[in-house]
Order: structure tokens, then C-alpha cells, then sequence
């Protein structure tokens, strides 16, 4: 591990151009402003150079900066072979400004050699460019040693702060970066989610639509094979006709419950137990329901009080909701009768086959995934529901 740390490349995030801010872009732009200034005073302030020297320094001059730049693009990418190569040309054209008598020129070439090496370069390689460049200035100024080594040292910490502050940049773009995948990820999985939720639904209300206007349309159908009074017919395909409206109406009401914005279940029930002739009783005190309980709790009312109807029409019902510490329950029984019904009226079981067979899994598959149970079966001779979730 420590060896890779030692010939790695630093952080390729945090060189991106928009990793820095933008005064810290402004500044950048600005020190190479004053530096270059500094350089071209500093190499023809003092009117050494005439002529054809003139010539041959701004040549020179222009050369070098261009190496430096070069130099900045080719760490930036991350490419050893031209990074190396430009490393030793700036180098050299410190030598050679130092024998022209650029001074300045020499010393700024060094000392940026040796901040971007460390700053951009695998540090192995970095110390190595970082100690010759700085070096080659100690060697040419041996007198001030202790200026000298204020320098060499100043330089090398500057190099190595301005490393760590890269990495620290990279590494909180990798986890800004990270944190959007994240969001972006949550956000898709939110939106599959309610996909999902508006399908189950709108394919519940479908279902139990469908399975109640089959119920009274199959009791139409053997009400006429056995030549029932037509009002008794006609009773039936209307409310086979009021089923189709109600599902319509309940496709609408299932997108509005999903954002909480439907009828209390309390009047729910009373609504659908008056239709179904059916008896209801509330226990406990009575309290607003999150979304997907209310729905699991209408949602099995509807298709319990369908299948009285389709396996036991005429059979009397009851409808039970409880109110408990953290729960509430539903219970709907029916007792099935043996007699008196209407003339022409189907028997239990004639209307079995009608409808997809799905609704007591669809019940059970709604209640688990609400961490709640359904239990669903045969009791002193009727048939008993029991829906229980968290609420």
C-alpha cells in the first residue's frame, strides 16, 4: 500500500477545471499573470540584452514558458513519457537561463518545476525532479546558504500542501459525484416504486370491478335460462351498470388515495356495507390511516363482500373494523343459508366461476407487504376474513 502511494498519480478528479472554485480559478489566472510580469522584469529591465541578444532572449523566454505550459497540460492528463520529457526540458532551460544571466527566469522555471512535480507528479518521481530543480538553485547560490535552504524548504511544503489540497479536492468531487449517482439512483427507485404502487391499484379496482359486474351479469344470464320476472333481471344488469360507474370512480380515487387524498375509511364502510346490505361495527376509537393501510383495508372490504356475493348471494353479512395499539383490524363474515332465497335466484356456488380467482392472494400479497397477515377461511359454517396491519 505504501509503495502505491508512492507511485501513484495524485487525485485525476482534482485537477477537473470545475473542481476549484471560482476566486480560485481568478487567482491561479492572476499569480501566472504576476509571475510572468515578474519574469520578463526581471530578464529586460536592466537593458543587458541589445540587438540580436534581445532577439535571442525573447525566443529563449518564449520557449521556456511555452515548456511550462506543456508541462501543466501533460500532467494534467496524466501521461509519464511527455511529463518526464518536459520535466527535463524545463530543467535544462533553467541551466540555460542561468548561463544567459536570467536569473530570474532560471529561478522561477526551478521553483515551478519542483511545486507542480509534487503537486501533479507520483510523489517517487516528484521528490526526485523536486531535488534536482531545487538542487541546481542551492548550486547556483552557495553563498546565501541559509536563505537557500529557507527556500528548498518552503518550496517542497508549499508543493506537498497544495498536493494534499488536490487530493482533498478530488476526493470530495468523488464523493459529491457518488452522493448524485446515489440521489439519482433513490429518486429512479422512488419512481418505480409508485409505478408500481399506482399499478397494483389500478389492477385491484379492475379486478374487483370486473369480478362484481361478472357476478351479477352470470346471475342475469341463469335468471333468464330459468325464466325469472324480467324486474328481477333487470335488476340485475343494472347493478352489474352501477359497477362499471363505481369502478370508474374508484380508478379515480385510487390515484387520490396514493396521495392521501380520499374518504375515511370509517365512511367508506358505512358507504359500502349500505350497499351490500351488510352490518358493520366499529371498536375502538376511530383515527386517520396512513395511505396504504386505508387501501389494504377498502381493498379487502370490496373483495370479501364480492365473494359473499359470488359464492353465498343471499347469505347475511358482517363487516368488524377494530381500531388497536398499532393495528387495526378487519373482519367480515358471512353465514351462508340454506333457504330463502328468491325464486330463480343462483345457489351458492353457481357464480364461482366467475371473476380471476386472484383475490384472496392479491388481499394476502397487499397485507405482507404492509407487514401485516390475512387470514381467510371456513368458520361455523360460513366463510371469515381477517385483515391485520400495522397502523
Amino acid at each position: 500500500m505504501a509503495g502505491w502511494y508512492w507511485t501513484r498519480w495524485p487525485s485525476r478528479e482534482g485537477l477537473e477545471r470545475d473542481a476549484g472554485s471560482r476566486p480560485r480559478r481568478i487567482l491561479t489566472v492572476l499569480g501566472r499573470v504576476v509571475m510572468l510580469i515578474a519574469v520578463c522584469w526581471g530578464t529586460f529591465a536592466d537593458g543587458r540584452y541589445a540587438g540580436w541578444a534581445l532577439g535571442a532572449a525573447v525566443a529563449g523566454l518564449t520557449v521556456a514558458v511555452g515548456l511550462g505550459v506543456a508541462f501543466l497540460r501533460a500532467t494534467r492528463a496524466q501521461r509519464p513519457v511527455p511529463s518526464f520529457a518536459l520535466a527535463a526540458g524545463v530543467f535544462a532551460a533553467g541551466w540555460l537561463a542561468h548561463r544567459a544571466q536570467a536569473t530570474t527566469l532560471a529561478d522561477l522555471l526551478w521553483f515551478g518545476l519542483a511545486v507542480i512535480s509534487l503537486v501533479r507528479v507520483p510523489l517517487a518521481p516528484a521528490v526526485v525532479i523536486a531535488a534536482a530543480a531545487m538542487g541546481s538553485y542551492a548550486a547556483v547560490n552557495p553563498a546565501d546558504w541559509l536563505g537557500v535552504g529557507a527556500t528548498v524548504v518552503g518550496i517542497g511544503l508549499l508543493g506537498y500542501l497544495l498536493r494534499l489540497d488536490l487530493e482533498a479536492r478530488g476526493t470530495a468531487r468523488r464523493l459529491l459525484e457518488q452522493e448524485r449517482a446515489a440521489r439519482a439512483a433513490e429518486a429512479e427507485s422512488a419512481a418505480l416504486a409508485e409505478r408500481a404502487r399506482i399499478a397494483r391499484e389500478i389492477h385491484d379496482v379492475l379486478a374487483h370491478s370486473l369480478s362484481a359486474q361478472l357476478v351479477h351479469l352470470e346471475a342475469a344470464r341463469l335468471m333468464l335460462e330459468r325464466g325469472t320476472d324480467r324486474e328481477q333481471i333487470r335488476e340485475r344488469v343494472v347493478a352489474a351498470r352501477r359497477m362499471a360507474q363505481d369502478g370508474l370512480v374508484e380508478t379515480r380515487q385510487a390515484l387520490s388515495a396514493l396521495r392521501g387524498e380520499f374518504t375515511p375509511v370509517g365512511e367508506f364502510l358505512v358507504e359500502l356495507t349500505g350497499r351490500e346490505r351488510a352490518a358493520l361495527v366499529v371498536v375502538g376509537t376511530p383515527r386517520p390511516l396512513a395511505a396504504e393501510c386505508a387501501l389494504a383495508v377498502r381493498r379487502t372490504a370490496q373483495e370479501a363482500l364480492t365473494n359473499v356475493r359470488k359464492h353465498a348471494p343471499g347469505a347475511r353479512c358482517s363487516v368488524e373494523l377494530r381500531y388497536l395499539d398499532g393495528a387495526v383490524e378487519l373482519e367480515v363474515r358471512d353465514m351462508r343459508p340454506s333457504r330463502g332465497r328468491s325464486a330463480g335466484d343462483p345457489t351458492p356456488g353457481e357464480l364461482a366461476g366467475s371473476g380471476s380467482g386472484y383475490g384472496l392472494l392479491g388481499m394476502r400479497e397487499r397485507a405482507e407487504l404492509l407487514g401485516g397477515t390475512l387470514v381467510a377461511g371456513p368458520e361455523d359454517g360460513g366463510w371469515r376474513v381477517l385483515l391485520r396491519v400495522p397502523a
